[in-house]
Order: structure tokens, then sequence, then C-alpha cells
């Protein structure tokens, strides 16, 4: 029998069977803590998601519905994604900053009946974006007068079911979908990722992570409709781990964060470290029990921080669709690597006709895993698109890296037109959609531009409709109402025409090439800032 180099081949992935083992051997063990207070032991959790899921199934959710969950980081949004899961059904988070056309793609496409809704955001399911939605929980009290045309209005209530859950009518098994990621399009509406239940662990589970202890408390800051939520709340629940749980990153009392919750295990966005190492130095810096620190993008900040506040840094390279397949070492002292391809993957750097390109040379990352379902087996709804990345057997990622002499992998550029702005996938497609929806616009190009923090800035170049003129103030007054606040160029460029190819296709690397030339509109030089929505978690029923 051959050996298999992956330890998550029997690794405890699935979720049901993982909190009801960790109830019965550490029933009093904390698995999560909150930062308004509140703490789940495993056998507390255990109850709450058992009477949550319970409640579902009232509502007539079955093993492989989906659930969509609009809710931010915090108790009732682990709740109804934990509930969901016990009894098979798939979860689908969706990103609390969606509306509109965006908002009506995501809901449509996860072809749910049942939801679980932040109060402030029940005013976005209209007409028009609710899709097929039936029945909603309202996680709070719904503002007077808002109702969803077409669906029933239900309150936490729900999740607070006083009979035992039936059991799914098959094993939940570790192929089985857990939850439905969306992730930005490149050239077309958001695509759903399937996420296996070995997927959601392997992605981040200790074996994986290289530099993770089983006993490790994450913090659980990124929101639970990404990856770096959803799968971090799932494994550290199945490996015997806990989190602990805020609204979001926030500078000025991360470290206050870090010590009162007790994390020894943070990810971190590249612009969040820079943004912590630019505060002055305290004597208290390396006062707390953080022991490491993943910091994504790694750029500059990896000998800063680790000199500076004494944990260990580490980078990697990840996305939706896949399991971690580069990890670094403690301490990398190269600026900008995202590590070295870890056991249990295989890389193969490769030109457009998957032809493996010599060390040194830019090509496209594809890779495939030996533990089966650690990589998504495909898009929710999107077969052609499914095909198109597993082409050949091996995953494509659309990401362009060069390996180095000593084998560091060092990514290069981005295939597909998708723009990384501070931790969110910004759709060009998506934005370029609702642009072009201003009647003074006739063509429009988005690409990304370097941003002083690290990662993307929004450039949008428009050229209006003859005879017209239009403001870079009056396109942004025009897309607040219609775009999330972090897909909003910052960055405006007017012309007359759009460069083009000879088949009148928008010369996109062109503009990229050009950047931020003088004739472009800064508006955060012109005072207008954009925030995103500030939600209070609702209160979890006891």
């Amino acid at each position: 029998m051959v050996e298999r180099r992956d330890a998550a081949l029997s690794a405890p992935c699935v979720l049901r069977e993982a909190l009801e083992r960790r109830a019965g051997a550490e029933p009093d063990a904390v698995c999560a803590v909150f930062e308004d207070g509140a703490v789940w032991t495993c056998a507390g959790a255990l109850r709450k998601i058992r009477r949550a899921a319970a409640g579902l199934q009232r509502l007539g959710v079955r093993q492989d519905d989906r659930v969509l969950v609009m809710m931010p980081n915090g108790e009732t949004g682990l709740l109804a994604m934990f509930a969901a899961n016990y009894i098979g059904a798939v979860s689908a988070p969706v990103n609390t900053a969606y509306r509109g056309g965006l908002l009506a793609h995501v809901v449509g496409d996860a072809g749910a009946v049942v939801a679980v809704v932040h109060p402030a955001l029940l005013d976005r399911l209209t007409t028009e974006t609710r899709g097929g939605l039936e029945k909603i929980i309202v996680a709070g009290e719904a503002p007077a007068g808002v109702t969803v045309p077409g669906a029933a209005l239900f309150d936490l209530s729900v999740f607070d079911a006083d009979e035992d859950p039936a059991p799914p009518p098959r094993p939940i098994a570790a192929w089985d979908v857990q939850s439905i990621i969306y992730t930005s399009g490149t050239t077309g509406p958001s695509k759903g990722v399937l996420a296996t239940y070995m997927q959601a662990y392997t992605a981040t589970c200790p074996e994986t992570w290289s530099f993770s202890r089983p006993d490790d408390r994450h913090l659980l800051h990124m929101p639970i409709f990404h990856i770096g939520g959803a799968f971090l709340a799932h494994m550290a629940l199945c490996s015997g781990g806990s989190i602990a749980v805020v609204e979001s990153f926030r500078t000025d009392d991360f470290w206050d964060v870090i010590r009162r919750l007790e994390v020894t295990n943070a990810f971190l966005l590249g612009a969040m470290a820079t943004f912590l190492l630019k505060r002055p130095p305290a004597p208290d810096d390396r006062e707390h029990r953080l022991r490491v620190a993943a910091i994504v993008p790694l750029g500059q900040s990896g000998p800063a921080f680790h000199e500076r506040f004494g944990c260990d840094v580490h980078t990697l390279f990840n996305m939706t669709e896949i399991c971690s397949p580069l990890i670094s070492g403690p301490n990398p002292a190269k600026p900008g690597i995202c590590g070295r391809p870890r056991p249990g993957v295989e890389i193969r750097l490769v030109d457009s006709h998957d032809i493996e390109v010599p060390d040194g040379t830019p090509g496209e990352m594809m890779l495939r895993a030996d533990q089966v379902w650690a990589i998504t087996p495909g898009y929710h709804n999107r077969p052609e698109a499914t095909v198109a990345a597993w082409r050949n057997g091996w995953f494509h990622t659309g990401d362009v890296f060069v390996k180095d002499a000593d084998g560091d992998f060092r990514f290069v550029d981005r295939i597909k037109d998708a723009i990384r702005r501070r931790g969110e996938n910004i759709s060009s497609y998506e934005v370029e959609v609702e642009i072009l929806a201003h009647p003074d616009v006739r063509e429009a190009a988005v690409v990304a531009v370097p941003s002083e923090h690290g990662e993307d800035e929004v450039l949008a170049v428009i050229a209006p409709v003859a005879g017209r003129a239009l403001e870079p103030e009056a396109l942004i007054a025009f897309l607040r109402p219609r775009l999330a606040h972090f897909m909003i160029p910052r960055f405006v460029r007017v012309l007359d025409a759009l460069p083009k190819t000879p088949t009148e296709k928008v010369e996109k690397h062109r503009l990229r090439a050009e950047g931020l030339t003088p004739d472009c509109w800064d508006r955060e030089a012109a005072g207008i800032v954009i925030r995103r929505d500030r939600l209070a978690p609702p209160r979890s029923p006891q």
C-alpha cells in the first residue's frame, strides 16, 4: 500500500462528527470566544447548533439544500452556517456589502429558499434581488415597515427549537459540499466556488499550515463570507483549537484584542501588517500570546514585524478554490516571496499550452493535490468554467509566478482581470457593468493600479457619450448605491475614446501600463472617503 503524504487523509473534516466528538470528549473546553464576552464551550456550541439546525428543518431545509447567510462576524452568522452544515445543508455566505445587480446575481445563483439576514440588509432584498428566497430569518429587530416582497419573515426564535434535529438521510461525507463561496469573476459575473468539507479543512489545518498547532486560538477577523473566516472557523472547531471572533480588523485596538481574547495565531493581509507597523512603538509591543502571524502578501514587512512584535512570521499563497499550496518557513528573509510547495501538492508553472517553463521564467501556476477533494470540484452552475479551470487534470489558478534558484515562488501578475483591494477580490467586469449603466458613459474599462498600502487600487477609465460631459464626482455619486464600498473606483480618468484592438476589444494592457497619468482624478484627494457599513452583531439566542 502506498503511503500518503497528506495527513489530512483521515482528518476529522466533517463538522457534525467533529462537534459531537469534542462535546463528548471535552464538553467544558472553550471552542469560541467573542469580543462581546460570549463564550462557547464544546458542549454549549453543540446544543446551540442542534437547536438552530432543528429550526432550519422546521422551515423545510433538507440535506444538500442551500442556506443563504447575509451576516457580519458574530455568533448568529456562525450559528447559521454551522447549523446548516449539521444537517448536511450547504451554507452560502454572501458579502454584506453586495447590493443591486451583484446581489441579485449571487442570490439567484445560490438557489436558496431560506436565508438568515441582518436586519440592516433587509431592504436590499427587493423583487429584483431576492431570487427564489421564500423564508427569511431576520437576525434582530426588522426595521419598521420593511418587508421582502414574496418572502415570509421569521425572527431568531427559529434558532431556539425545542426538539432534536432529524439526522440527514445519508451520512455527511468529506466530499460533500460544505459551502458555496462567491469569488469575483474576471470576464463575467462572480462564480460560486463549491467547497467540500475536505477542502475547507485542508486549506488551513495544522497538517497544511505547518506553523499552526491543533490547540491554537485563531483570530477570526476576516469576514465569514471569505475563506479566511469560513474555512478558519470550520477547521479550528474540527481540529481541536478555538476561534476568537471579532467584527473586523481594527488597527487601533488590534493588540488589545489579541491580549484580551488570548489569540495565538493570526492571519493578516499585507496592508494590515503595514498599518500595525506604522503605529508608534509601545512598551508593551511584545506583551501578548500571539506566537505566529501569517502575512499575505508578505511584501517588505516580515522582518520588521518579527523584530518589533516578537512573533514568528510566515507567508503563504491560497485562493478560494485551492488548499494553501505554498507555505514559507519562519521569518523569511526574502521580501515578497509566497513560499515553497508544501507536502501533498504538486505545482507546475506553465505557458499557455500547459508546457512547463524553466526556473526563472514566469508561468501560470497549475496544481493538483495528493489528498482527494482538497481542491474545489468546480463552480456552482458553471460547468464551462469548471472544465476550463480543470483542463488536463490540473487546476489552473490564472495567476503568474516565477520560481527562483532556491525553490521560492514569487507572485508576478494575474492573467485574469480581477483586482485585489485590501483583501477583497473585485471583478473589473462587474464594476464596468455598473459604470456603463450611467446614461452619460459610452464605454468603460476598469484596471488595477498600485496602492501605496500594497495590493491594488481601482482605476476607471471612461469615455462619455458624444456631446456630453461627466464629472468624476457625479460618477462616484451614481455608483455609491450600486456597488459595494470596496468596489467603488478611487481613480477616474476621462478619455474621448478607449484604446482598442483591430477587433474592437479594449486594450486594457495599455491602460495598465499607463497607470496613473496626470489627468487621473483621485477621489480621496478630493476628500471623498467611502467606508463600509458597520453592522452590530445581534444578540444570539440563549
